[in-house]
């Protein structure tokens, strides 16, 4: 704001003043970014906006840059990277050793044939290797994507296929937790499955001397042995200049229903949003040490990645969170001194149940923010992070997706944190609640739409020539306008509330309902370790409201009796109201979860009708793919 009133003359009294501007002026608000974070171009842009109609806004048009060459110019012997795993020792690297790294990467790359265009697909955990790769490819003008290799074969083939990728980056296994886990069978079945691959790339992670069979097959050490660019033999590294749109990475929903969307996202788009968002809302720069728990299946790694475009150093963690205990991540905090610790709304709230006491088990003193994202985090997890981590700690539940790899509300070291509640829209991102008229709403619940375009939207989804299906994802609902599938309410100063999926919506006599708070109170009895709530509008023989049917895993030790239910029929009905009292409630092993957390609420509804499991969902998507059995055994008997 002090740059603005300075540079540009602009003059904001508060934050939603601020936020208001940049959603009305879009070339003003956005070209501020570029020049505030001084992108570097081989050549400028024409202008900021050209075409502001959605979809198919253009941004920048002109410009050429490359994402790489912002992700390495802090100074050489800062630190860039610093990595722990339970599978081998710690790892860090600076700046300086990154650039070296990436310059080899790229070198061995173009010996394989890589050029501009080309796929680069991985399957690797959350490692320096990874992030190497990522950047030789970015620095190419190759294109990313990535699985992570706890991923079932036929989820890495529904997505890598789609993209026809022509080197693959593998790894021989892991270890999570106190489990080896070998891969070598699963390579062996994707490489089969991926007839495009000119060249695979090992990196012996479990066994350091593990290799791949085959006369197409380099290790990492031989991919990394001559650090000659072919293009340019001078240079350590030669980034390639692309157009702003320039696919940088894939990334992909979730899968769990159907193929998943191979969205597209471009260099320039990621470049100044990742700048906004990490610098801006997160408060993040030089010194800090940047933490999100995250694999590489997950949109949240790329974001982390992005942490050293602003200078601050990224902790990459491998490894199983709750090992040995959920004071694991912790530890690691306080070890390498984290300053924004990222996780999830549930990793919190299991920590909350579990009575761990973060500022016990490590020290904490670098830590000034703590980000949660995966589902809306309830009142009772606010009160928990400030009773255990004081009040000087800044916490952001923040919530954006895959599509935008971004979050699009979060939080802002200007405006107030209040439990429950999301605190504001990010800058650039015009955030509404519609009602069922098309009509943005305050203080009432509606779908959550952007209805002004932002950079990071997708270029569009890899195979889909003239955007049927991207337009089909995003704007049918409302025409010219981006519906994310999400429930939100919106109050008078710029906070929300998300309430979980639009379209796993409870309609209860005429009360359209999310999930989300409904959790929050199930989740809170001290009995209930997960839950997951279906509504069956088919299913009332007497032609009402349907049947709300709620499944329960309970702790170890718990009984799901008289007792228990009627102690969360009568929470739900005193803190929520009559229409979410469920009826039934049923216990279960588990609930189904993907690999980043997110409940498989559609998915079950399916399968208690009748649905199969694997026509229902896709196993290797999940991160407890065994959990839909019981589901399924439910709707036999049913």
């Amino acid at each position: 704001m002090a740059w603005l009133g300075r540079d540009r003359g602009l003059s904001f009294v508060d934050y939603e003043q601020l936020w208001s501007w940049s959603v009305d002026d879009l070339e003003g608000f956005w070209g501020s970014i570029w020049d505030h974070f001084e992108l570097q171009a081989a050549t400028p842009p024409d202008r900021v906006l050209a075409d502001p109609r959605m979809p198919g806004a253009r941004w920048f048009p002109g410009a050429t840059l490359n994402y790489a060459l912002h992700a390495l110019q802090g100074p050489p012997d800062a630190p860039a990277i610093v990595a722990r795993s339970q599978t081998r020792g710690p790892i860090e690297l600076s700046t300086g050793e990154l650039a070296d790294q990436v310059a080899r990467c790229q070198a061995g790359l173009e010996r394989l044939g890589v050029g501009p265009g080309d796929r680069v697909a991985a399957y690797l955990p959350n490692i320096p290797e990874t992030v190497v790769a990522f950047l030789a490819c970015a620095s190419l003008g190759a294109v990313w994507s990535s699985c992570a290799p706890e991923f079932g074969t036929r989820s890495v083939l529904d997505r890598f296929q789609q993209i026809e990728p022509i080197v693959l980056l593998c790894v021989d296994g892991y270890r999570y937790g106190a489990k080896v886990v070998g891969r070598a069978a699963e390579v062996a079945t994707i490489r089969a499955g991926l007839p495009s691959l000119r060249a695979v790339v090992t990196v012996p992670y479990l066994d350091p001397s593990a290799r791949a069979d085959g006369d197409d097959v380099v290790t990492w050490d031989e991919l990394l042995a001559d650090g000659a660019s072919a293009r340019n033999p001078g240079q350590p590294l030669d980034p390639v200049p692309v157009p702003f749109d320039h696919p940088l990475y894939v990334l992909y929903s979730s899968g769990t229903t159907g193929l998943p969307k191979p969205i597209v996202h471009g260099h320039g788009g990621i470049l100044v949003e990742h700048y906004k968002t990490l610098a801006l809302h997160c408060d993040l720069g030089p010194g800090d040490r940047f933490f999100w728990f995250s694999t590489t299946g997950w949109m949240m790694w790329n974001f982390l990645v992005s942490g050293l475009l602003v200078g601050a150093t990224v902790v990459l963690f491998d490894g199983d969170p709750g090992h040995p205990d959920l004071g694991a991540l912790w530890e690691l905090a306080g070890d390498v001194g984290v300053s924004y610790f990222g996780t999830s709304a549930p990793f919190l709230m299991a920590c909350r149940k579990a009575e761990v006491e973060p500022a016990a088990v490590a020290d904490l003193s670098a830590l000034r923010s703590v980000g949660s994202t995966g589902a809306p985090l309830p009142p009772e997890g606010f009160r928990w992070v400030y009773e255990q981590l004081g009040d000087a700690v800044l916490l952001s539940s923040v919530s954006g997706g895959t599509d935008v790899c971004t979050a699009f509300v979060g939080g802002c070291p200007l405006v107030p944190v209040r439990a429950g509640e999301i605190s504001c829209r990010y800058l650039g991102a015009k955030v509404e609640a519609f009602d069922e008229a098309s009509e943005p709403v305050i203080g009432s619940q509606g779908e959550l739409v952007i209805s002004q375009p932002m950079p990071s939207m997708p270029v569009g989804f890899w195979n889909d020539e003239d955007g049927t299906r991207y337009r089909a994802a995003y704007f049918e609902r409302h025409p010219g306008v981006w519906t994310h599938g999400d429930w939100i309410t919106v109050y008078e100063d710029g906070s929300c509330r998300i309430t979980g999926r639009s379209d796993a919506t409870l309609n209860r006599g005429g009360v359209r309902m999310g999930t989300a708070e409904l959790y929050s109170v199930v989740e809170s009895n001290p009995a209930i370790a997960d839950s997951l709530v279906v509504h069956l509008e088919d299913e009332d023989p007497d032609g009402g409201p349907g049947r709300l049917v709620l499944f329960v895993a309970l702790v170890n030790g718990a009984e799901l009796d008289d007792k228990l239910r009627s102690s969360l029929a009568a929470a739900l009905r005193s803190e929520l109201s009559p229409r979410h009292v469920p009826d039934e409630i049923h216990a279960v092993p588990g609930i189904p979860r993907t690999l980043s957390g997110k409940k498989l609420e559609i998915p079950v509804k399916r399968i208690l009708s009748g649905v199969p499991p694997d026509t229902a969902a896709s196993r290797g998507s999940l991160a407890n793919p065994d959990t839909l059995d019981a589901f399924a055994l439910f709707s036999l008997r049913r």
